[in-house]
Order: C-alpha cells, then structure tokens, then sequence
C-alpha cells in the first residue's frame, strides 16, 4: 500500500488490520513525516469500499520518510498497536469511561464531605443528636472507617476479582457506596453510623481496584494513559464536590447527613450505568483460556462487546481479528489452559516485576507525605497571614481548585510526553517543595511566601506526577493473567499506606519536629526518584498485550 511523503521518497506501509485485497482500496495521505517520530500530521483521507460511514477516530501514524514497509509476504514489517492505532467512535467511548470513574468521583467525595461531617457532628447546636460529644477514639473512627472499609475491600477482592469480572465488581460497589450513604445518612446511633462508614468503604475497595481495570481493559492503546488519568480529575472533583456541599451544609441542624447521604444518588447512577455496559472483553477471553466455559461461546461475547464499546456494527471483522490477537497472546502464557495459576502467581517471574513496579510506585506516593502535607496545609496558610485560612472549608476550596487544573495538565500531557517524563519531573519538584518546608520551619520563618509557594509546588508536582500516573502505570503494567490480584495488591498497598502514614504522623511531628519530618519526606522523595529512574518504564502508546510481551519478559 503505497503512500505519498511532502518532503520524500514514495514509501509502503503494512496495515495488519485491514484485510481487503489492495487492488480494491486507494488510500491517498499527505504526511508530514521526517526522521522526528513525534511529528506527524494526516489530511485528507481516501478510502474505498473500506470504511462504514459512521463518525470515527482516524488515528495518527508515526511515520518516518526514510523507512519503507513491504505490503506482503511472509517475512512483512508489521507496525505496532503503538504505531497503527486503531478507529474508534468517541461517542462509544465515554460512558465506558464515565461510569467507572463514578466510583473515583464518590471516593474523593467522601474525603471532601468528611471534614465538613467532622464538624456538624460534634456541635451541640447542629448535630441534631444527644450523642454528639464523641471522644478523640470514637471521632477517628468516623474519619477512618470508609479507609478501613476500602483496606479490606481489598483484600477480600483479591480472590474473587478474576471470577466477579469488572463489570460486576463496579456494580456491587455501586451497591455498597448507595448503602453506606444511606446508612450513615440515617444513623439513629454512633454503632450504626461506624457499620455505614464501613460499608461505604467497602465498596471504595472494589471502586479503586475495578474502575481502573475496566477502563485499561476496554479503551483503545492511543488514550489509555488520558483516561485513567482523567479518572484522577474526578476524584478531585469528587473533593470537590464535599468540600462545597459540606460548606453550603455546614450551619444546616444534622447537616451531616445531607453531607454524607447526597452520595446515594450518584451511586445509584454509577450502578445504573454500570449495569448497561458491556463486560471488559478481555476478561471474558481469560475466564474462556481458563475453562470456565466453551471458549467459542465467550469469543463472541468478547467480540461482540468490543463492538459495543468501538461503535462498530455487530460481526465487524476488525473485532474479530483484534479478539483473536487477544486470544493467541493470553493462550501462550498458560501452559495449561485451565490453571489458574497459584495463589501467590503474583510475586513470581514478570508478575513480581510487575509488583515492583506497581506497588512502588503507590507505596511511595503515600510514604512521600501526600495525606499529611495535605493536612498541615490550614497551618501552613494561617502562619503566612492568609485570613481566609481562618476558615477550613474555603481553604480547602482553594486547594482543591489547584488540584483540579494540576490534574487537568497531566491528563493533557500524559500521552504526549509519557509516563516516565512526567513522574520524573514531578517527584523532583516534590522533593524540592519538602525541602522548602523544612527550611521555613528552621531559618525562613520570616518569609511567609516560601511556605505558601512550597506548599502549592507540592500539591501541583503531586497532580501531574503520582496523583495520577501511578494508578495508570497500576492498571497497565499486570499482566492478564494476574491483573485483578496484582491491583488489589496494590490498592492494598495504597490503602495500607495511606493509614499508616496517617496514623504515624502525629506522633512524629511531636518527636522530631516539623522542620525534621518535611525533610524525612524529602529523603523519601529522592529515593523514589532513583526508584523511577531505575525501574520504571515507559508505556506510552503500547498496547496492553505489547506491555506483557515487550516489558515484563
């Protein structure tokens, strides 16, 4: 297939996808290529008895003008998924996305709602209860529950993930967020109200672990990175949301229980919603690989739901040809195909590598200090002689803002400049903001600026570095046939983390000062740096299926 450089030498490309005879199609590009693979322009687009009249994505090929391609033989160049990206309908594409990140948007709301909860609950006056007056325990309890709820969500998902599916496991989180909300909504009694914090966090577990697998597993190659990343922004969003309602409910007699209940309709349509998509295809190819049923039967499922989630009519060929890829690599990593594999498969060969990838990665965006800097930040604002730092619910506002449009940027760039440019560069200006706080707190007291300036660097480098590349690198580095247990590992890492840092930090603050404990996160900081120079990979355009076969053997 011949195509036609503006600046070079006619050259041939192989498209693996396309099965028509090329006598019977006529292509006509102008590309603007050169020896830069990352230039790259494509106008017009001819195609003859080839294409459906519907609306699609053409994807971008990277070209170079000095490469030919052979249209045919046996020993043919084939491009990559990295490179011949596949068409898709944006319009299939957003509620297989939308849906998903509902479950991010309701765990962010519960920590923005939280901490206007916090203060209805204990006020004589807008409690509306007789057992508003809750000691130190009991007010941690409330705070920490749905935290605690998510840590065992994810470990009771680790040996059932495989078996729920995607699908299912968003649809009974859905179930679990609707009845926690409720729960804690109606709570005649602190008992009840810790059993509906609980509940709600149960169902964060399996929100945190099922939302990005599904969408890594359904989405095309090219905009994997953007819209895992998006579900990041709506977890700021979800913030968000809290810190709002909690600041428009906040003077409001059981204020609280609209803080905490309004959770249950958006639930309701995360599950609604959940249950109208297709399952991920890709799981029912591994549930067919490991004899749960006649593979013929689930190959059509997964076809067919592709279809669904490409826009495409039902019995489309290029379906069918991609679910057979799919298939040909997920049989050639079972020896045999009704072994499941061992219950500790994930800490063996490439699933370990992939651990360590993963796992580090979320293990270090919490020991770095994201929940505690977050939490100092009302002080931090205050000794600068911000007035509107008097009061929580507007600073943190404010914050969140911030959060919001740092998270925009990196979903804007993620699939641009990569995973591994963007961690790189964020972790450094994290490491530095730490560095800044503590030297505020030992020598530059006097300059209230430093604080305010190091504390946004923080929250920005945090937005387009860990905040969302790694639940991205999470959900892609898996391989198939460990990927449900290898991220519930891993969001039990996050969880798990996140508690411990939490609960520690109280305590070091008073043993070594505030000054100390910035610079400790600092050290952190730079040994996660070496950490993502030296282990982690770039992903960037590669197919899951390329990312199993290319990076983790």
């Amino acid at each position: 297939m011949a195509f036609t450089s503006s600046i070079g030498p006619p050259f041939t490309l192989n498209l693996p996808h396309l099965h028509q005879p090329t006598s019977q199609k006529s292509f006509y590009f102008r590309c603007k290529a050169n020896s830069n693979p990352s230039s790259k322009s494509l106008s017009p687009f001819k195609a003859n008895n080839f294409l459906s009249t519907k609306p699609l994505l053409v994807s971008k090929f990277n070209v170079g003008a000095q490469r030919e391609y052979s249209a045919g033989g046996e020993d043919e160049s084939r491009i990559s998924d990295a490179t011949n990206q596949e068409a898709f309908s944006w319009s299939s594409v957003i509620l297989p996305f939308l849906f998903p990140a509902l479950g991010g948007l309701l765990f962010g709301y519960d920590i923005g709602a939280t901490s206007g909860a916090t203060i209805s609950l204990q006020s004589p006056e807008l409690s509306g209860t007789t057992w508003f007056n809750l000691s130190a325990v009991q007010l941690g309890l409330v705070v920490s529950g749905s935290l605690y709820g998510a840590l065992l969500g994810s470990i009771l998902v680790y040996s059932i993930a495989d078996f729920l599916g995607r699908k299912r496991e968003l649809i009974i989180a859905a179930v679990l967020y609707a009845l926690g909300a409720l729960t804690t909504a109606y709570a005649p009694g602190l008992g009840v109200l810790l059993v509906g914090r609980l509940l709600y966090g149960l169902g964060i577990g399996l929100a945190m672990h099922g939302a990005p697998l599904y969408i890594a597993e359904t989405c095309p190659s090219q905009i994997r990175g953007t819209l895992i990343s998006l579900k990041e922004l709506f977890i700021v969003l979800g913030i968000l949301l809290g810190y709002f309602v909690g600041s428009f409910q906040i003077n409001a007699v059981g204020g609280w229980r609209y803080m905490y209940g309004l959770s249950a309709p958006l639930a309701l349509l995360m599950g609604i919603g959940m249950w109208s998509l297709p399952p991920s295809p890709r799981w029912l190819l591994l549930r067919a690989v490991q004899g749960k049923g006649s593979l013929q039967e689930y190959k059509e499922q997964a076809i067919s739901a592709l279809g669904k989630l490409r826009g495409r009519p039902p019995g489309d060929k290029l379906s069918e040809r991609q679910i057979q890829d799919t298939l040909v690599s997920l049989k050639s990593s079972y020896t045999d195909e009704k072994s499941e594999g061992s219950f500790l498969e994930v800490f063996q060969g490439p699933n370990l590598k992939a651990f360590i990838i993963g796992g580090g990665l979320v293990l270090f965006q919490q020991i770095t200090g994201q929940p505690s800097v977050l939490y100092y930040a009302g002080p931090i604002l205050q000794s600068a002689g911000f007035s509107a730092a008097a009061d929580a619910t507007r600073v943190s506002v404010v914050i969140g803002v911030f959060k919001l449009v740092m998270t925009w940027i990196a979903v804007a760039k993620v699939d641009d400049l990569g995973r591994r440019p963007l961690l790189i560069g964020g972790v450094c200006g994290i490491a530095l903001s730490l560095l800044l706080l503590s030297a505020y707190y030992k020598i530059l007291g006097g300059f209230p600026l430093v604080a305010v300036a190091s504390l946004l660097l923080y929250v920005g480098c945090y937005q387009i570095s860990f905040g969302p590349i790694s639940w991205l690198m999470v959900s892609e580095i898996f391989p198939l046939r460990t990927r449900g247990r290898g991220i519930s590992l891993a969001v039990l890492t996050n969880f798990g983390s996140n508690a411990i840092v939490t609960f520690a930090f109280s305590p070091l603050k008073e043993l070594l000062g505030a000054e100390n404990i910035f610079l400790l996160f600092a050290a952190i900081a730079f040994l996660a740096v070496l950490f993502i120079v030296r282990t982690v990979p770039e992903t960037k355009g590669l197919s899951l299926e390329e990312i199993e076969s290319k990076i983790l053997k």
